[in-house]
């Protein structure tokens, strides 16, 4: 918890202007930009770890995460598409259809999995990449032949200089998400055993995929209406704290939550410092770090996970 302190004082501190320099409202500048900058990091870095754990148990599959299963360019394809119909509809409402169309997109995905041979972990991911890709190529050419690129970029980007007060707080939505997910946090580790296993226990699988998918579906529109999306969060957050802790989720909840929101904040950070005054978008900086953790995950000996 110090080092996530420390990641907050030094993102409230840090930034294209000098607090110090006496030519600008320091104060003014704390409150309109940098905490709600800081609080944007946290959230969605929170957000989309919770998310990648939910998703690697509903598929049963420790190499997936929502950006493997289309669930943010199903999203983007929902604003698009109120973009265009209705290009003067309020956030709320292309927060709701975006998470209607990635709670769409992610069952696609489900269904296709269920025709994906689980011999080898690493083929379920690629049909992932696939299907994205593809869900991606249509959304580009929607946006293209519309003039709307522009927009598909921002949702692509995973930056938060843009961050403002009064433009950040549809993130607090996922404080809400990790209190459901923190109610049906035992449920979704039992279907991470498996339906048969988790039909043997009573439980009501369909319904238990739902509601975990619902949640994993809002949180992901979340982010990509308000930040845009960011790569890899989903798939390295919860396969450290699994490796250190076990595969509890009710008992990980909140070390995927810190961890996931350090992580994008240090990623934001770093984007700030390493071409000062100029910044590197935090998705940029997180893929890179975050495929080296992959791959270093990828290769390393697991631990022994803890009972707890």
């Amino acid at each position: 918890m110090s080092g996530l302190v420390l990641l907050i004082l030094a993102s409230l501190m840090i930034g294209a202007a000098d607090l110090r320099g006496g030519n600008v409202d320091s104060s003014l500048l704390v409150m309109v930009s940098r905490i709600p900058r800081t609080a944007a990091a946290l959230l969605a870095g929170a957000g989309l770890a919770l998310a990648g754990a939910v998703v690697q148990l509903a598929v049963q599959n420790r190499l997936v995460e929502p950006g493997l299963t289309g669930t943010p360019e199903a999203a983007m394809a929902g604003l698009l598409a109120v973009t265009l119909i209705a290009p003067g509809a309020p956030l709320m409402v292309k927060m709701i259809v975006a998470s209607l169309a990635a709670l769409v997109g992610t069952f696609g995905f489900l269904l296709l999995s269920r025709h994906v041979p689980r011999q080898d972990p690493m083929l379920l991911p690629l049909v992932g990449l696939i299907y994205g890709g593809i869900l991606g190529a249509g959304v580009t050419w929607f946006a293209w032949t519309a003039d709307l690129v522009q927009y598909v970029g921002i949702w692509q980007a995973g930056e938060f200089s843009g961050v403002l007060r009064g433009r950040y707080e549809l993130l607090w939505l996922i404080a809400v998400m990790a209190g459901l997910l923190y109610v049906a946090a035992d449920r979704i580790t039992i279907l991470g055993l498996g339906d048969d296993y988790a039909r043997s226990l009573g439980l009501n699988a369909r319904q238990t995929l739902l509601v975990g998918l619902g949640v994993v579906s809002a949180t992901i529109a979340a982010v990509v209406v308000t930040v845009g999306a960011l790569p890899f969060v989903g798939l390295v957050v919860p396969n450290i704290v699994s490796r250190w802790r076990g595969d509890n989720l009710r008992a990980n909840l909140p070390a995927i939550a810190v961890l996931g929101g350090a992580s994008v904040l240090a990623a934001d950070l770093i984007g700030r410092v390493v071409r000062w005054p100029y910044e590197i978008p935090a998705g940029t900086i997180f893929a890179v770090l975050g495929a080296g953790l992959f791959l270093w995950m990828l290769y390393a000996a697991p631990r022994q996970a803890s009972s707890r």
